[in-house]
């Protein structure tokens, strides 16, 4: 493929709630037009439930969803507006569905239209921490290779192989009825480019490695033996469930003729490889080797990359892998996070406003909360938080791990715990950068992408200080959409690879914050709470050192 850098590219990104769709100029990234469509049955709160952390997802919302989003964008666009020559693709993840042979979706067939089990289980749903705990044990027993060799030692709940057991647990008949398992950064561009047999779905070396335990060294993916010594049920799937990865600069198929006409688009358009949005949002942001960029929305996803000659064999444990290309191709990229960033400042806003719904616009509340907040010193009134509310992803995932707020009295006030929690998410952050570099990964620069930092300037002042570096917030409220764009254009051939397409296209940075050395120096006895309080979090779950 040859094609000029006159055209422009259309970048999709499925997050926890919507999708986004952004059009974006081949010749040097800017943002021509860009629209949001909500998961109608998931803002009804249908397939979900809380209490038992569990989080599905229909199909039938992203198909929508994503059809409004794109005739919304294209729409902005002036009639003479240039052609869309590729388009690239992010979703979150951990996020596999199950499907037929075919490749569609289990949960778009008649009988399975609304059992959860056949839907896509989203990354935030824990129902399968006993699951995850088993694979870790079989992993470390000897008996097998340690699969989680590359994936910091920890298999978590969130991820690909657990879900999988649960559902073949709990519900032979949607698991009898699966042929095979798919990653929704995968699903999506088969069902663009018409894909009909669910082994030849185009997989991404991106949720292969990070989260299906796909590596070079285990020749692929975990063996047959040790899936039947996981669970006797896993011996009926189809194994392997695939064998082949690509790079996401690379084309999974062309738009159908079908799609084309929903989207109002020609035919033929190639579409590039998928990947999770924290990667491709990464790439949006103009990622350079050691420097960590961090996705920072409900949960945070942080990536690094750096060149596989200067890793060697260095392992980083507890983190969320180190697979080669799987950010950029030449690099390994490396993935932690936390398992709820966001999430824990809306958790507090629904506390305080219950009974109370018609207090006004989501959101508005914590606004109010930040102002308060910001004006008082670090750690406020004595207050302490640990923001494990959904768990603990990195330094070591372990989804039994609960949150806990200390130090409270009858003088603490709603904003002075608001400013323990956010303390407690930096404090997090602070954990993770710690981890790279006790295992021999330098951390250069810190940049923070999402709705998060570029909407809360106290939020990243306060990682900043806590972490006593600078955070550089970048321009573009749609990174990781971006940064699917860059892909498509890279596998449209408008430029020779994804380094000469993210240099010409990714988001100049916006703003930068520079840490306060006295607000550090004090955070840093606080950090000391937050660990006591972490250990102590661990011992009442039994959790991991």
């Amino acid at each position: 493929m040859n094609a000029t850098k006159d055209g422009t590219v259309l970048g999709l990104d499925f997050g926890s709630d919507s999708v986004r769709a952004v059009v974006v100029r081949v010749v040097d990234g800017e943002e021509l037009s860009s629209a949001v469509a909500t998961y109608p049955r998931w803002a009804e709160g249908r397939f979900c439930d809380a209490t038992r952390q569990q989080f599905r997802q229909h199909p039938s919302d992203y198909l929508e969803a994503m059809t409004t989003a794109v005739r919304d964008a294209l729409a902005q666009l002036p009639s003479d507006k240039a052609p869309v020559i590729g388009i690239g693709v992010d979703t979150t993840g951990s996020s596999p569905l199950p499907v037929t042979a075919d490749g569609t979706a289990l949960a778009l067939k008649d009988g399975f239209g609304t059992d959860p089990d056949a839907m896509c289980i989203l990354w935030k749903d824990h129902t399968s921490v006993a699951e995850a705990k088993e694979i870790n044990d079989l992993c470390h027993s000897g008996q097998f290779p340690d699969y989680t060799k590359y994936v910091g030692g920890i298999y978590s709940s969130e991820w690909y192989w657990a879900k999988i057991l649960n559902v073949g647990r709990k519900n032979p008949t949607v698991f009898r009825a699966a042929a095979n398992w798919v990653e929704l950064c995968d699903w999506v561009p088969s069902v663009l480019s018409g894909v009909d047999d669910a082994a030849k779905i185009v997989r991404g070396c991106c949720a292969a490695g990070h989260k299906a335990l796909f590596h070079p060294e285990f020749d692929g993916l975990p063996s047959r033996a040790w899936l039947q010594a996981l669970d006797p049920c896993l011996g009926n799937l189809t194994t392997p469930l695939f064998s082949q990865t690509r790079t996401s600069d690379q084309v999974a198929g062309f738009l159908t003729s079908d799609w084309a006409g929903r989207f109002g688009l020609n035919a033929g358009i190639p579409i590039a490889v998928g990947a999770f949005d924290c990667h491709m949002g990464a790439v949006g942001a103009g990622i350079q080797p050691y420097s960590l960029v961090r996705v920072m929305g409900t949960s945070t996803c942080d990536i690094l990359v750096a060149p596989p000659q200067e890793v060697k064999d260095t392992l980083v444990g507890g983190i969320c892998g180190q697979v080669p290309d799987s950010v950029l191709p030449g690099y390994t990229g490396f993935e932690a996070g936390q398992s709820s960033f966001g999430d824990v400042f809306a958790w507090f806003e629904r506390l305080l406003q219950w009974g109370h719904t018609g207090r006004g616009r989501s959101g508005s509340l914590l606004s109010e909360l930040e102002k308060e907040a910001a004006a008082l010193p670090p750690g406020a009134y004595g207050e302490r938080a640990l923001d494990w509310l959904n768990g603990r992803r990195t330094p070591d995932a372990d989804q039994t791990v609960r949150a806990m707020l200390s130090g409270l009295h009858l003088g603490s006030t709603a904003p002075s715990i608001y400013r323990a929690l956010i303390e407690a998410t930096a404090f997090g952050s602070r954990a993770i950068v710690e981890r790279f570099e006790e295992q021999g990964i330098p951390v250069k620069s810190v940049v923070a992408i999402g709705g998060i930092a570029r909407k809360s300037d106290f939020i990243s002042q306060v990682c900043a200080d806590v972490m006593n570096r600078k955070v550089d917030v970048v321009q573009s409220d749609q990174a990781c959409a971006r940064g699917a764009a860059i892909f498509a254009a890279t596998a449209a051939g408008a430029y020779e690879d994804i380094h000469a397409a993210k240099d010409a296209m990714h988001s100049p940075v916006e703003k930068s914050f520079e840490p306060d050395p006295v607000a550090h120096e004090a955070y840093n006895a606080i950090y000391a709470d937050y660990q006591r309080m972490g250990a102590f979090a661990n011992d009442i779950a039994g959790g991991h050192d």
